[in-house]
């Protein structure tokens, strides 16, 4: 082998192992507030998020002190995480001539808030959230949870949760069924299964909510969550921008921006105008 060959052909070695597949896109970024940071296809690196930018499967997204973000998905599912959460979409699959989409998200740390499309209530308990202690089975609905000190203060205000003082800090997971998915009126409301240690609770009745104090622990629940235990619970995923907005609508189902990227440049991508390609 000659040496410009050799050169060639460790050129394509390297290359193979230093360039990563790209993610697939799973969404797109609908609202971002303050501090938030992220991975995707267009950078791999950690950097400041940006609205409008694509999600991909498989990138790791953070938040700051006071910050939020909204992530709209392509079947319109959306998600949204409050302060000093970590969360990863780990599964997206979406079949548009079926109106059937799946998904699953992993939820490190902090608050979130899922609200199912029309396309996944369309395949129940094909979807799920895991935290680092309990596996949330959906069934076409809104979730709203909790991961970390914060689930631990609230839960220990609740009359359904007899002792928090051997929960643990970093995994301890407040999970709450708040009620249908977005534009369910006049369907059945959905509903969550809770699994942790080995055991199953299922959650059915809007406002019920299920603790995991921690690894190894059985869930507790379902309990209903005070009014108390509810507004702390929204107020971890409150924007400024959006206060006395209800919590079973979604700020981004009738968004003529987001809408028009979708269809512009995610569902169908633009061609170039006639008379104007290079």
């Amino acid at each position: 082998m000659t040496q410009l060959k050799m050169r060639i052909a460790l050129t394509l070695i390297f290359a193979g192992v230093a360039m990563p597949a790209l993610a697939q896109t799973v969404g797109v970024n609908a609202a971002v507030v303050n501090d938030v940071r992220m991975m995707s296809t267009a950078n791999p690196l950690m950097h400041a998020a940006k609205v409008k930018e694509r999600v991909g499967l498989g990138n790791q997204i953070q938040t700051g002190r006071a910050s939020a973000l909204q992530v709209l998905l392509l079947d319109r599912t959306n998600f949204q995480v409050g302060g000093n959460a970590r969360i990863t979409v780990d599964k997206f699959v979406y079949d548009p001539s079926r109106a059937a989409s799946a998904v699953g998200l992993s939820v490190a740390k902090g608050a979130f808030r899922f609200m199912s499309g029309k396309t996944l209530r369309a395949s129940p308990g094909q979807s799920s959230i895991r935290t680092p202690v309990a596996s949330i089975g959906i069934r076409g609905t809104i979730i709203e949870g909790v991961v970390g000190d914060d689930a631990i203060a609230i839960a220990g205000s609740e009359a359904g949760v007899l002792s928090v003082a051997d929960a643990d800090r970093a995994t301890a997971s407040l999970i709450l069924l708040r009620g249908p998915g977005v534009g369910a009126r006049g369907e059945t409301p959905g509903a969550i299964d809770v699994t942790a240690a080995g055991q199953t609770v299922a959650v059915e009745t809007i406002g019920h909510a299920v603790f995991v104090a921690g690894p190894g622990a059985a869930p507790v629940g379902p309990f209903l969550l005070s009014d108390d235990g509810l507004a702390r619970l929204a107020a971890l995923l409150s924007d400024p921008r959006r206060r006395g907005l209800p919590v079973n609508e979604s700020p981004l189902a009738q968004n003529p921006v987001v809408d028009y990227f979708f269809q512009r440049d995610i569902e169908a991508p633009a061609q170039v105008p006639p008379g104007r390609g290079g």
